[in-house]
């Protein structure tokens, strides 16, 4: 696993042994970040279900201003620290050691615009899905904000969040990558 372009092009990133998570492939991040736009003019990240964080430090190298890692296993955890670390991304990262749920709800009182929410959660969790829709709801939010939704080729997810409408999908093997915006 490595960051695919960008300021830390080519700075491998330590995985997460084991199975609590499933890291995106550098495949797929590369792929994503090409739909998604290779390059950012600033804006916030939210990489919710983080792992080692490959998404969020993506999006950091790409040029996002500040990215917000959620990630409530120990080890997954302590891995994205030591990725955070050596990319020196520091002083633009805020970590949270919680479940995903907390976090939204702690956001959810924060004065503060979302522009690229990326959420991946385990396959059969299906009921954090919604959190997106919180956050939409809620206003958290830009109205250029992009959401991508990592998933299961099994799962259904919405064809709208709010209004921000599907507009591609993805296949990667057994997963789907969604990306909704407007």
């Amino acid at each position: 696993m490595r960051v695919v372009a960008g300021d830390r092009k080519g700075m491998p990133l330590k995985a997460v042994t084991g199975t609590t998570t499933r890291p995106t492939t550098d495949k797929v991040k590369e792929s994503l970040f090409n739909i998604i736009g290779p390059f950012f003019n600033g804006g916030i990240a939210l990489d919710l279900f983080a792992g080692s964080g490959g998404l969020g430090i993506e999006a950091l190298s790409r040029g996002a201003d500040l990215a917000i890692f959620v990630e409530k296993d120990f080890k997954a955890y302590q891995i994205l620290q030591e990725n955070i670390k050596k990319c020196r991304y520091e002083n633009v990262t805020e970590l949270f050691r919680t479940d995903a749920k907390r976090a939204v709800k702690g956001l959810l009182k924060r004065d503060l615009q979302i522009d690229y929410l990326f959420v991946d959660p385990p396959y059969h969790k299906m009921e954090y899905y919604n959190l997106v829709e919180s956050l939409v709801n809620s206003g958290k939010l830009s109205d250029e904000a992009i959401i991508v939704c990592e998933h299961a080729t099994e799962v259904q997810l919405p064809d709208t969040y709010g209004t921000f409408p599907l507009k591609r999908k993805e296949t990667y093997g057994s997963s789907i990558i969604s990306i909704y915006s407007k």
